[in-house]
């Protein structure tokens, strides 16, 4: 209320400074009609938000002038001087009455009755005492100090734009420094530069935000009028109006919002006899709450009525086509209620004028994808549903990556791209299926949609040299977009493209580049919806066929990088999630023993720190995933995907190093993912035994955790198929191998209790780990 409140003073004293000049100009003419309706116009609107806010002083001034100047306007009355100045002392009083709400002071003393009756046909003007009383109090309503100021949206876009220029202008001084040579006092004044643009952005980005209570006010009258419509007792519980959004979201999600509601009071929230029957009250319960969550705003809508019935709902699906009666059998729970969003789908009796779940939610979701949004859905059978909108907090400027076919250069929002991988690497195939590409990505097929098809560009480069960007749109399933060339990951600014490029359905909008350039923005959705792509259908049918492609190859995948402290380092890209940016002062710091780094929700340790000093501003971290676990890992920049194709020295002592090796000509250090994780996780020990050692090649935790370790301490590392023999055969823990031939067997557990560090040993206890491999090379020899 007390936000109201000052924007209600701010609008009248706003309308009180632009009415000075016209209040004297129909004193002198009093006749003049566009003055007479600016003057009416403010005490009407002063009257009107003194009834809401229980002004009842400022309502009878505001509501008595409004009365004798309708009189004028209406021609039943001629201005005169008697009303004119009668009219003066009512806005005065006004004036006066604002300062004291806005000071947080009680209202002034006195009677109105004077200047009302001033206002009466054939009076003489107001008493002294009543302009005395105004005189008096214009020296305290200009000493007020306001609290808040007014602005136009023009004005506030002109400076965000501005802004925007500063950014694209640092992301091209940031260009220019890595192709210089280094030098610690520009790099330092560089990153004080660029933490300014960033505080200045974050300040003029919160002039565009609006409470959202903007868009929650309508929702109780709306709920009232279908409850009334449908029969049925609905009680609206609201919460997080204070929550901020851009107000172009705002507009955005308000038919969405809108849609959601709806379709919860029609088909979601039972009769008043069918809630009695089910054993619950008469009257249901909507809530509708907000919370920002990092870079997000939570809208969550609930109800607890029936609920979806996630069984017709695949029953509808199956009859209609949508899927077969094999995959269906095969979706799980999440799957079975995102039916939902698939066009003309419903399991209401019959569709009403109000809403259908399932008809038009399929836009409802489209309509939250365009803003880079995600809809999930919730509903327990009996009890209720739970909806939430994932929206961004603007769509301003947002991280993205660029890439480039042939010398056309595009963006992809960041928050879309899953992973990237070489074309050519070992664990990526590429085959045809009816004219289709389809991409086997470390066993996981997904369609695959070359960019140069899809734009009808020239191109001579072979799919097998392109870099395919994995991404997954906001609300569907993966797809691998191929790609010439990767650059660089960087913060661009948006903004609407034109008419006719929109129409496409290929773009979010449109950029600069830090040359200044344009740049078209990526909408992934749509890429793959003009690409010919059903994400759900082929995602579905993809995942019960998660085939493991062999890793044992001569060229391993790494993801080469640069340190914090500049080192040249290349991780295994299987190790590698995906990458994230932090702001250090913020999400990084030591906790329980170690530092760690807040990624989102999850609580990581982070490796890759020497010196803690080093953290300053923004932080990228790679967060390394062993299907089990999770890290982080800080570094500076990625300089390419390479393959490893020469020999790897090996470190003289274990540690975060593995080894070194030549990488595109230059020498770079090999982290040791398993070192990492056993460091966390486990005990560490040195590696010295030599010997053979078998692998299973269908183990993606084996090939791209174990084996470096195991190879790193001067094994041959051989698969299933090969002839040799082994001296070591290592497995997971249940799985049957033959012993005949097989050399010791060692089973590794996922599990420290169940290990008895013997045959059976827990796969990040280093020690044991190596203690055993050393055994088994002391036994052959």
């Amino acid at each position: 209320m007390d936000d109201l409140i000052a924007d209600f003073v701010a609008e009248c004293r706003e309308m009180l400074e632009a009415l000075g000049g016209e209040i004297v100009a129909w004193e002198a003419d009093p006749g003049d009609r566009a003055r007479l309706d600016s003057i009416f116009r403010f005490v009407h609107t002063v009257k009107g938000n003194c009834g809401f806010f229980d002004f009842p002083r400022l309502e009878a001034l505001s509501h008595a002038a409004e009365d004798a100047l309708a009189d004028c306007r209406a021609g039943r009355r001629s201005p005169d001087g008697a009303l004119v100045s009668a009219v003066l002392a009512v806005i005065d009083r006004i004036g006066e009455m604002i300062a004291a709400i806005d000071a947080g002071e009680d209202l002034p003393s006195g009677d109105d009755g004077a200047l009302i009756d001033a206002l009466a046909p054939g009076a003489e003007g107001p008493a002294a005492p009543a302009t005395a009383i105004a005189t008096d109090a214009s020296p305290k309503l200009s000493s007020a100090t306001p609290r808040t100021i007014r602005l136009s949206v023009e004005l506030l876009d002109r400076v965000m734009s501005g802004v925007s220029d500063m950014v694209l202008a640092r992301n091209e001084l940031a260009r220019r420094l890595r192709e210089a040579p280094t030098e610690v006092a520009v790099d330092g004044a560089f990153e004080r530069l660029s933490g300014i643009i960033a505080e200045m952005r974050d300040a003029i980005t919160r002039t565009r935000m609006q409470r959202i209570e903007n868009l929650f006010v309508a929702l109780p009258r709306m709920v009232r009028d279908l409850s009334a419509e449908l029969g049925k007792q609905v009680l609206v519980d609201i919460d997080g109006g204070d929550v901020e959004l851009d107000r172009e979201m705002i507009e955005m999600i308000r038919d969405p919002l809108t849609h959601i509601i709806r379709n919860a009071v029609d088909h979601g929230i039972e009769s008043p006899a069918e809630r009695l029957k089910a054993g619950k009250r008469e009257i249901g319960l909507l809530s509708v709450s907000a919370r920002q969550s990092g870079n997000q705003i939570l809208i969550e809508i609930a109800d607890d009525g029936k609920g979806i019935d996630a069984a017709r709902l695949v029953e509808k699906a199956v009859a209609s086509g949508v899927i077969d009666h094999e995959a269906a059998q095969k979706l799980s729970r999440a799957d079975q209620l995102a039916l939902m969003f698939e066009a003309g789908l419903s399991t209401a009796r019959e569709v009403t004028a109000i809403s259908g779940r399932g008809v038009g939610m399929d836009v409802v979701r489209s309509n939250v994808e365009r803003i880079g949004g995600v809809v999930e859905v919730d509903s327990i059978s009996g009890k209720g549903s739970r909806m939430v909108l994932r929206v961004p907090l603007t769509l301003t400027i947002i991280p993205a990556l660029t890439v480039s076919i042939g010398n056309q250069h595009f963006a992809i929002p960041r928050s879309a791209i899953e992973e990237i991988v070489r074309a050519n690497g070992s664990s990526v195939t590429l085959d045809k299926i009816g004219g289709a590409g389809v991409a086997t990505i470390r066993g996981r097929r997904v369609p695959e949609v070359a960019l140069a098809d899809v734009l009808g560009l020239p191109n001579t480069m072979s799919d097998e040299d392109r870099t395919l960007v994995v991404l997954r749109p906001a609300g569907g399933d993966v797809y691998a977009l191929a790609v010439d060339r990767i650059h660089d990951h960087e913060e661009l600014v948006v903004k609407p493209a034109a008419p006719a490029v929109m129409a496409t359905g290929l773009y979010a909008g449109t950029t600069l580049a830090d040359d200044g350039s344009p740049i078209l923005l990526f909408d992934p959705a749509g890429i793959a919806q003009v690409g010919g792509v059903r994400l759900e259908t082929l995602e579905r049918g993809g995942r019960g066929i998660e085939t493991v492609a062999a890793a044992a190859n001569d060229d391993v995948p790494v993801l080469l990088f640069r340190g914090l402290d500049g080192g040249r380092r290349a991780l295994r890209l299987g190790v590698v999630d995906r990458i994230e940016e932090v702001v250090a002062a913020d999400a990084i710091r030591p906790s329980a023993g170690q530092l760690r780094v807040q990624l989102g929700d999850a609580i990581l340790p982070l490796a890759g720190v020497d010196d803690p000093a080093m953290l300053e501003g923004k932080v990228r971290v790679f967060r390394l995933n062993d299907g089990s676990h999770e890290i982080g890992f800080a570094f500076r920049e990625v300089i390419d995907l390479m393959n490893i194709e020469s020999s790897i020295i090996p470190a003289d002592i274990p540690g975060a190093v593995s080894g070194v090796t030549l990488i595109a000509g230059e020498p770079a250090e090999l982290i040791d993912a398993h070192w990492l994780f056993a460091e966390h996780l486990g005990a560490a020990s040195r590696p010295q035994a030599q010997m053979v050692c078998r692998l299973p090649e269908g183990d993606a935790w084996m090939q791209n955790m174990l084996r470096p370790i195991v190879e790193a301490a001067g094994y041959l590392v051989i698969g299933e198929s090969d002839e040799l023999i082994p001296d070591v055969t290592i497995v997971s823990q249940g799985r049957d191998v033959a012993e005949k031939g097989a050399g010791r067997v060692l089973r590794l557990s996922t599990d420290p209790e169940a290990a008895d560090g013997k045959d059976s040993i827990y796969r990040y206890d280093r020690a044991a780990l190596l203690m055993a491999l050393k055994s088994a090379g002391a036994g052959r020899r």
